[in-house]
């Protein structure tokens, strides 16, 4: 997408162009069970996934449309047994690709064979800064111990990481010691990701949701260790929704920079798009990538301005933040069109953030995630 255009009346328009990322969902199994997983209630099964060589194409695709990066993520990338072959086929088409992986089905020879394939990037998650809670939260015994293997052998091999903590009202006061992990890991990239409920998360509200001064502090500790870290680390930062005053800029914009295609080979605009009953997604079993871009009606839903209810459409900052996530305004307000309810002018932003303190200040008990077979 290119930047907003602001005419001499200042109005905002907006042209766009190709994706530059592409995030591949090949699978939706997985080795953990985070209570904190954002993928759809129903998992696709290993018996719907994408076959090889159709991955391949799309693929090929991709780059001729004009991405650059490939996100191979799921689930978890490493249960496929093809990972390599789809590493190789990002090579060949001068993809960056980035593995965003627990760590679980890796070994060093693996690892090592799949840098000599060409994999350009490790993503890890951390579901804790010690095995007591990173394996209560992921639900796997002796998980935390092969991801510090997994830390050592990327880094050994030269490969960048990026570390991707999800912090939520139980291990969100032990930032410091996760921004400290990260230094000792050898990361190059922290992604400090307050928990978003969308998919499983949703049934985890009240024992997920970190209270506002929890926030708060996250927030201010982080601009620190920036500061303090320049050089060192690089930290993303995803605040917590439920306590902001506005919205994110979700995915920069619908359907602008990057595209989502989930593992039986529909494609999206975000991670969350199908949670929006009205909206079909097309296949790239039936359709060329490039044409599902360009004219589907799902990726043309909520592009640039025009489809803006008030107070969206007169507000100046829509060129900044695009009226906020349309999953959470169709979860929350029940229509993906209204104001994102985090934005302070939305009529229910006093709603939500009373139901955040309220799950914040509850004690719910964890329900985990179970994975298809």
């Amino acid at each position: 997408m290119d930047a907003p255009v602001v005419d001499a009346e200042g109005t905002a328009e907006i042209t766009y162009g190709p994706p530059i990322a592409m995030l591949a969902e090949i699978t939706h199994r997985c080795p953990l069970s985070c209570p904190y997983c954002s993928n759809p209630l129903e998992l696709t099964k290993r018996d719907g996934e994408l076959p090889t060589e159709i991955w391949v194409d799309v693929f090929r695709q991709a780059a001729e449309l004009g991405v650059l990066q490939m996100h191979l993520s799921g689930g978890e990338p490493a249960s496929r047994r093809d990972l390599e072959d789809l590493v190789t086929a990002c090579r060949d088409h001068d993809l960056y690709s980035n593995l965003i992986t627990s760590g679980i089905g890796l070994t060093e020879k693996r690892l090592t064979g799949l840098k000599e394939r060409g994999l350009d990037h490790v993503q890890l998650s951390l579901q804790g800064v010690d095995a007591e809670m990173a394996d209560l939260i992921g639900g796997y015994k002796g998980g935390y111990s092969r991801k510090m293997d997994v830390a050592g052998w990327t880094t050994s091999l030269d490969l960048p990481l990026t570390l991707n903590a999800v912090m939520h009202e139980k291990n969100i006061d032990r930032l410091p010691e996760t921004i400290d992990l990260a230094v000792r890991m050898g990361a190059r990239r922290l992604e400090v990701a307050t928990v978003q409920f969308h998919g499983w998360a949703v049934k985890n509200r009240a024992a997920l949701m970190p209270t506002r001064e929890q926030a708060k502090l996250a927030g201010q500790r982080v601009a620190e260790a920036r500061e303090r870290l320049k050089g060192v680390l690089v930290i993303d930062y995803v605040p917590a929704d439920h306590h902001a005053d506005y919205p994110k800029p979700c995915m920069g914009g619908w359907g602008s920079t990057g595209l989502n295609i989930v593992p039986d080979g529909r494609v999206m605009p975000c991670h969350a798009a199908h949670t929006i009953p009205h909206l079909v997604f097309e296949n790239v079993r039936d359709k060329p990538l490039a044409d599902i871009w360009w004219k589907s009606e799902a990726f043309n839903a909520y592009r640039g301005f025009e489809w803006m209810q008030e107070p969206c459409r007169s507000c100046p900052r829509k060129a900044r933040d695009f009226g906020g996530c349309r999953c959470q305004a169709m979860a929350i307000a029940g229509d993906a069109a209204a104001t994102d309810p985090v934005c302070i002018k939305s009529p229910l932003h006093a709603q939500l953030q009373e139901a955040a303190e309220a799950d914040a200040m509850s004690d719910g008990t964890l329900t985990f995630r179970t994975m298809p077979v």
